[in-house]
């Protein structure tokens, strides 16, 4: 399990961080989400015992790890949106030298290594120059070096970062084979709607505070009161003007366009409004084909509460 109870980070009297808390289950994959500058980078830096907050505990593994930072990176794998590569080095020899780095005894450095090769699709590749590689290669590398030791937990920063759909579609799998043996995934990125397919929840943060933290589920849920999306479907003969007029009289209706038989409106209120919706559409004659919610992606969701928040 990964904790953050109320961590704060001050640069030269700013703040970077405040009061920042959130709990990630172990075995569970979990984003952190929030625009550049929003301190995504600093908090992962002080999870993985790198830097130490100003304020506030950081737990991995039920390990403080400001009190005891050696034993807290023993148990973190920490893969930085910005890295350092050697391109003259081949790519067993750069893993070679990180978990020598990492103290893997050297009887055991050339067993891990190819292990670790296997585990990320670059076994193929073991003998290329680190500087002759793609940037997804890369990156697999990057992530590679990042298991060397085995450890229970994962920092990724921006792991995705100028990675072309394939290579995106490879390091997602990757994630979840990761989950599957048990790991807890901690991972920040921008490309919002790729995280939906396997992130289990979430931390929004935006200028150093959290916005929400819970559930990717429950951040739908959070806005979905504000303002609700419903398309409808009207049936052949179905008259388009009547159903504005019907809809423009409905109280929680905020908007309602259409063309054809194509209807959009967005509308305040709960389940009972929704009904309420159809049920004066009906009463009023107008047939309707079909009637249903359209629900937002992950990037319109953090937009809307990054501006509802700010």
């Amino acid at each position: 399990m990964i904790e953050a109870d109320g961590l704060a980070k001050d640069y030269e009297g700013a703040p970077a961080l405040r009061e920042v808390s959130f709990t990630v289950p172990t075995g569970s994959v979990f984003a952190f989400i929030g625009p550049n500058g929003a301190g995504k980078t600093t908090t992962l830096k002080i999870l993985g015992a790198l830097l130490k907050p100003t304020a506030g505990r950081a737990r991995v593994m039920g390990i403080d790890v400001a009190a005891s930072p050696d034993e807290a990176r023993r148990l973190v794998g920490w893969m930085p949106d910005q890295y350092g590569v050697y391109p003259e080095l081949k790519t067993r020899e750069y893993l070679d030298f990180f978990a020598s780095a990492y103290g893997v005894e050297r009887e055991r450095r050339s067993r891990v290594v190819e292990r670790t090769l296997e585990r990320v699709g670059l076994a193929a590749k073991r003998d290329a120059l680190v500087g002759a590689l793609s940037r997804g290669m890369t990156q697999k590398l990057c992530l590679a070096r990042a298991l060397l030791h085995d450890p229970p937990v994962l920092l990724l920063d921006e792991p995705a970062s100028g990675l072309d759909p394939q290579a995106r579609f490879e390091l997602r799998d990757l994630i979840r084979g990761l989950q599957a043996e048990g790991k807890t995934v901690l991972v920040s990125s921008h490309i919002l709607p790729e995280l939906v397919e396997y992130c289990d929840g979430a931390a929004v943060l935006q200028g150093g505070v959290v916005k929400f933290a819970g559930p990717l589920s429950e951040l739908g849920t959070e806005l979905s009161l504000e303002v609700r999306r419903v398309r409808v479907r009207l049936a052949p003969g179905g008259s388009l003007s009547r159903a504005l007029e019907i809809l423009g009289a409905v109280p929680s209706v905020r908007r309602a366009s259409g063309e054809g038989r194509a209807v959009g409106l967005e509308l305040a209120g709960d389940d009972s409004d929704l009904a309420d919706v159809l049920d004066a559409l009906v009463r009023a004659g107008v047939r309707v084909a079909a009637f249903e919610e359209t629900r937002r992606d992950l990037g319109e969701l953090f937009l809307e509460l990054v501006r509802k928040e700010a």
